[in-house]
Formats: structure tokens, sequence, C-alpha cells
């Protein structure tokens, strides 16, 4: 089979993986993917329900184990130094993570001591990072009062509190209205930007990776089956082509329809979160 990955590889690559594989019992949820994100790059992976996208993002982040392969983060090789990876890298889960009952400060300020920033920079590093992402006049609110977008904006911040060389984001806007997720896609832009971060994100939203990612990879069932630049993926299919035309294509009968019922009421509960 040929490596979609390899014959779009960056020159550098804070993420790089090579043969990564995650079984559970007789299923395959990720096939010896290979990947490489460079550095201050974009990139999204799509693929419908199931395809692994999520347990790629788990694996790369050491909270599961791989069954096989490799794969180095930021540095430090997944297997041998999951501590020092976790050290360099944010992870920002799909479901809510900020604690409702404190205030966006305080949340940054549970976060600022768990990723070790040292006490006399803490006040200085919450604050400019409470600015960057557009929280400074809600700092001291209540987090349950926050909107959706609002949210999601104090998550990446806590984050990218520690400034990690490596963001991974998965499905980063799921429930949220377009003016909030277009706020948060300039986000993110502007971290890559000001700070050259790398960042790594999962998504179901065609325009988000469109918009938003340098390249795209499109897994199914557990391999990565193409890699690329939006442009570039639709221009191979058709002149006038859409990325849900080249979704369509690669993917074949397995587009994404709304998943399960387990995955619907999932996005349901989050989307309630995030209000």
């Amino acid at each position: 089979m040929s490596n979609p990955a390899a014959a779009d590889r960056p020159a550098e690559a804070p993420i790089l993986a090579e043969g990564l594989t995650r079984h559970f019992g007789a299923a395959v949820a990720v096939d010896a993917l290979d990947l490489s994100v460079a550095t201050g790059e974009i990139m999204g992976l799509l693929g419908p329900n199931g395809a692994g996208k999520t347990t790629t993002i788990k694996m790369l982040t050491t909270l599961l184990r791989a069954t096989a392969g490799s794969a180095v983060v930021a540095g430090a090789d997944i297997r041998s130094a999951p501590g020092i990876v976790r050290r360099r890298i944010g992870y920002v889960p799909q479901l809510v993570s900020a604690d409702g009952s404190l205030t966006g400060r305080e949340n940054l300020e549970v976060s600022a001591r768990l990723y070790h920033v040292p006490r006399p920079e803490r006040a200085s590093t919450i604050g400019e990072t409470l600015a960057f992402m557009g929280l400074e006049d809600a700092a001291d609110r209540m987090v349950r009062t926050y909107s959706g977008g609002m949210v999601r904006r104090l998550e990446i911040a806590q984050a990218m509190l520690h400034r990690p060389a490596v963001l991974f984001l998965d499905e980063p806007t799921v429930g949220l209205d377009p003016t909030a997720r277009t706020m948060v896609w300039d986000r993110v832009r502007g971290l890559r930007e000001q700070h050259g971060t790398t960042v790594l994100l999962t998504t179901h939203y065609m325009n988000e990776a469109d918009e938003l990612c340098d390249r795209i990879g499109i897994m199914l069932r557990g391999r990565l089956v193409e890699v690329g630049r939006p442009d570039d993926l639709k221009r191979r299919l058709a002149p006038d082509a859409s990325l849900e035309d080249v979704f369509a294509d690669v993917t074949g009968a397995e587009i994404e329809t709304g998943g399960t019922f387990r995955d619907v009421g999932r996005t349901r509960r989050t989307a309630k979160r995030l209000g």
C-alpha cells in the first residue's frame, strides 16, 4: 500500500509517527499510521466515526499506549519518555474540561500549578494568556456564565499556559455557533503566528478544515488514506470540487451521517455543556 504521508512529508517534524498501531482486542483502531507535522503547521484529521482520529490523538498525547509502532512528539518518545511529552504539549479534549464553579482566572491558576509554571511568573503569564484569548473582561466571572465560545477559548488558554510546542485539539468547535467557531479559529491561527505552535486537530466540519488547516489527512478504517493541502486535494478531484466532495470520494459509503446513537448523545451532551 502506498504511503500518502511520506509523499507529502514536511522537513521538520514536532510530530513524527511511524507505523503507529492500536488494537482493542481483535479490532484494529489505528493501523500502521505514518504521520509527520511540521513546526508551526496546523494539520487536521478528518474521517467518519470510528476511523481512528481520537485514538491517534490519545496515543500521541500518551493517554493511550500504542500496540505497535513509534512516535516522537515535541522531541520526546511517547513510549520511553511520556512524562516529557506531557510537559511539552497542550491538549484540549472533546468534552468540556474547564471547571464551571471557578472563575476563568481560577481555572488558569489551577492549570499553572499543574504545569509547574514558576510562582513568580504565574500572575503575568495568566494575564497575558487571558488577553491573548480575549477573556480579560470575563476573567473573574464564574465559567458557568460563559458562552460556549468563551469556554472553548478558556480551555485552549489552559492548554497553552505553559507555552507548549505542540497543541492537540479534539473537535475544538463541536456544539458552537458559526460566530463562536470563527473566534476559536482566529485564536488558533494567532497561536501559530505569534508562538510558532504546531497544531493537530480533529474535526467533522469540512469548512473548518478548509479554512483553518494547512494540510489535512483523511483517515478510514484506522489508516491514513489521503494527505495534502485542501486546495490541492480539491484540484486533484475536479476544478470545482469542494472538500465535501473530496471526503465523499475518499471515504465512499462511510461519509459521516451523524454517527451511532452513542455518538449523537455524546455530541449533544458536549453542545449542552458548551451552552
